[in-house]
């Protein structure tokens, strides 16, 4: 063999859009890109390079998230990943500290996607946040959603604080759930029936998306509950859209059903990157939301046996539906063209809104004696209409971090805040004796 033979560039590697990633590729807006924002707070400072050092390394350790939408004609029946070697850019980015940075670079994650024709569909802004005692740092990533999900980016986040501060970043292990709650007399709501849509309130007139942050209680739970953090969560957010819808003159009561995101994935390093959640849906009737006030714990005990039904059905992540659309027997602008066409025929009865819990972050997230370990860690997920508003909940430093973003052409800042209020509120009224 020549050192010619030896110097020749080895073919990339191409793997075939799965399902979601396919679906969400055939549905992107400029308008409200389909990004995942996660905002990881450290009480120290970071150095730039090491960082980037770091960072650089460790999406060498997890490969599949160093990838690009492969080039091809316009006849082609898949759309295909290509592995690169390392990134097409400069992933980390320092902006000017300044009052409004951090307000400037959560901005620039609802309104900004990475490109998918680069790798990665991922960029990281460090933000400095002077206060006292010291500095404090922000790592800001924004991720392009048809790539990944937020527990996968967040997996590579903490193999980067692994080696940038030497210290041990694996993931502790979930928590044990022993408490099985019995099936409750009464019948599940139909899921078939069109759910509540969330009523408009002050629309702002620029596009994209809007987010307010909140950093809350994790709501006491009684020991041997049989339902969990998350069913409390799942009651909150039922509560907080019909008190909203009531407010401001919904049509007339319709159950409201929650999209949840259900994630199976390992943590530790053999954890899968890509879109590795599936969905499933959470319906409420009006009545048993209505009279929430009466019988707090059967409303509870009611969600957990739904909730640990759902989690329990084996079901592809976004139904069998999404399979047949994605077979590749047309070219792709044929079937992303069905695709649009099929998504806003079924609006009427896409669910009321998303729920995306988190849970309990799993990872240190220790980047070492001057920077310090995480102590806040905020997510959030896309909002398009006809949702228009999502939720998503992590627990840090035992602390509930929310994160509530919305459709600007939907819902303004002050009425944000208000949703904020109403969630606070009812997330405290589910604290109750078993």
């Amino acid at each position: 063999m020549t050192a010619l033979d030896d110097a020749t560039p080895r073919p990339a590697v191409r793997i075939p859009f799965p399902v979601v990633d396919e679906v969400a590729r055939h549905c992107l807006q400029d308008e409200e890109p389909e990004t995942v924002h996660i905002e990881v707070h450290l009480p120290g400072p970071l150095d730039p390079p090491r960082l980037c050092t770091a960072f650089t390394e460790a999406l060498r350790h997890h490969p599949r998230i160093l990838m690009r939408e492969a080039p091809g004609p316009w006849y082609r029946r898949r759309y295909e990943w290509e592995l690169t070697e390392g990134p097409d850019v400069e992933v980390v980015g320092f902006p000017l500290p300044g009052r409004d940075a951090l307000r400037d670079a959560r901005t620039r994650a609802l309104t900004q996607a990475p490109p998918l024709a680069l790798s990665p569909p991922v960029r990281l802004d460090v933000v400095s946040t002077p206060g006292p005692p010291g500095t404090g740092s922000v790592l800001l990533l924004t991720i392009n959603h048809t790539a990944l999900d937020g527990p996968a980016c967040l997996r590579v986040v903490a193999t980067a604080a692994e080696l940038y501060g030497g210290r041990d970043n694996s993931p502790a292990a979930p928590p044990l759930r022993t408490a099985r709650p019995e099936p409750p007399t009464g019948t599940t709501p139909s899921t078939w029936s069109r759910p509540a849509r969330v009523a408009p309130g002050t629309p702002d007139p620029s596009p994209g998306n809007g987010l307010i942050v909140s950093d809350l209680a994790v709501p006491h739970r009684p020991r041997g509950a049989p339902y969990t953090v998350n069913d409390q969560l799942m009651v909150a957010t039922a509560l907080t859209l019909a008190r909203w819808n009531r407010e401001h003159g919904g049509a007339s009561p319709r159950p409201v059903r929650i999209t949840m995101p259900v994630d199976d994935r390992p943590r530790d390093t053999t954890m899968p990157i890509g879109n590795g959640t599936r969905l499933v849906e959470v319906p409420f009737a009006p009545g048993e939301l209505a009279g929430h006030d009466r019988d707090m714990p059967a409303l509870l005990h009611r969600t957990a046996v739904r909730t640990r039904a759902l989690k329990s059905l084996p079901r592809p992540q976004l139904g069998h539906g999404a399979a047949f659309l994605t077979a590749p027997v047309l070219p792709v602008p044929w079937r992303a063209a069905l695709t649009r066409g099929l998504r806003r025929a079924a609006a009427p009865w896409t669910s009321t809104t998303l729920l995306s819990n988190i849970g309990r972050n799993p990872y240190p997230l220790d980047f070492g004696a001057e920077a310090g370990r995480a102590h806040a860690v905020w997510f959030s997920a896309p909002a398009r209409m006809p949702r228009g508003l999502t939720f998503t909940t992590a627990s840090t430093a035992g602390r509930l971090h929310l994160a509530l973003r919305w459709s600007r052409s939907l819902l303004g800042p002050g009425d944000g805040a208000r949703l904020r209020d109403l969630f606070e509120q009812y997330l405290h009224m589910t604290e109750v004796p078993r």
